[in-house]
């Protein structure tokens, strides 16, 4: 098997600071926290800006440029960044960071979809800021959009005006169709890297015969014309991990897919999840990629055709 991308998601639009005093909202906890990602072993970084006033997903160009060039200058990891933002910004707002700053990569989902947030709601009674509860309980009404123009619009805006490559977000089985209906016109070319997300409330349940089928799916369509990741929310994201590294794919952890690092251990940063899962594709045998092998294998534009 290849070498093994280790992605981490540092901090995410989902999770609200409530949750963990762990979780990166500030510029410099975001840059500190990719940084040690970095140095752990992954090789792509995936990120969301938060406002730093209050830990709330942001949009705002200046707060991706707060972490933005602290992170180049301190590594040489592929920054991906997300086209998704957060279910409740518009798509000119969710692309005003990706646009300014033009990143190797971008992340980017295939599909509307229900993204149920309120379970997270758990028993808590205490917030630290006023938006987080109604942020999670009204997310029963929550609908994350992107429509074939939607995402038309993003291959074209980021991909071919900017140069950008993406990590396919296939929430679910009609997302892998989505892609390869984009593959035949023609607007997506190989090597096509797919992260399977598992484990949201709304896609694909974490269970081990659910990956075995989005992979033999994925196979009949795309044929070697691609590449896979697994991406686990939630409690399964080891376990996951694990899995998809020993039937020859790639790996994602991070704070935006999981606050834990063992039942009811708070991870104290996404490094100690780096950490963690280059411990288990190594015990199985996989070598971990550099970035810039990361960049050779996914045909990247290189560092330094970014804005920051």
């Amino acid at each position: 098997m290849s070498k093994i991308i280790i992605s981490c998601a540092v901090t995410g639009s989902i999770h609200t600071p409530s949750m963990s005093p762990y979780l990166p909202v500030t510029a410099e906890a975001i840059a500190d926290q990719a940084i040690g990602a970095a140095a752990a072993g992954a090789a792509i970084l995936h990120l969301h800006a938060r406002d730093p006033r209050d830990g709330r997903p942001s949009s705002a160009v200046a707060d991706y440029m707060a972490f933005l060039p602290a992170i180049k200058v301190a590594t040489d990891a592929v920054v991906n960044l997300t086209t998704g933002g957060s279910a409740v910004m518009t798509m000119k707002q969710r692309l005003a960071g990706p646009m300014a700053a033009e990143p190797e990569m971008c992340s980017l989902n295939m599909g509307t979809m229900n993204f149920a947030l309120y379970p997270m709601l758990g028993k808590r009674t205490e917030w630290l800021h006023d938006w987080e509860e109604p942020f999670l309980r009204e997310s029963d009404d929550l609908v994350f959009r992107n429509t074939p123009r939607d995402i038309e619009t993003v291959l074209r805006l980021m991909g071919h005006e900017r140069g950008a490559r993406f990590e396919f977000e296939c929430y679910d089985l009609g997302h892998l169709h989505m892609l390869h209906h984009f593959v035949e016109r023609g607007l997506v070319r190989a090597p096509i890297f797919i992260q399977f997300v598992m484990g949201v409330l709304g896609g694909v349940a974490a269970e081990p015969e659910h990956l075995a089928y989005l992979k033999q799916t994925a196979d009949s369509l795309f044929g070697d014309d691609y590449m896979f990741s697994v991406l686990a929310a939630g409690r399964r994201q080891m376990a996951l991990a694990r899995l998809g590294a020993t039937m020859g794919g790639h790996v994602r952890v991070g704070l935006e897919d999981n606050l834990y690092i063992a039942r009811g251990q708070l991870a104290q940063s996404n490094a100690e999840q780096v950490e963690m899962v280059r411990e288990i594709v190594e015990a199985i045998g996989r070598e971990v990629a550099t970035p810039d092998e990361a960049r050779a294998m996914l045909e990247l534009k290189g560092r330094d055709r970014v804005r920051f």
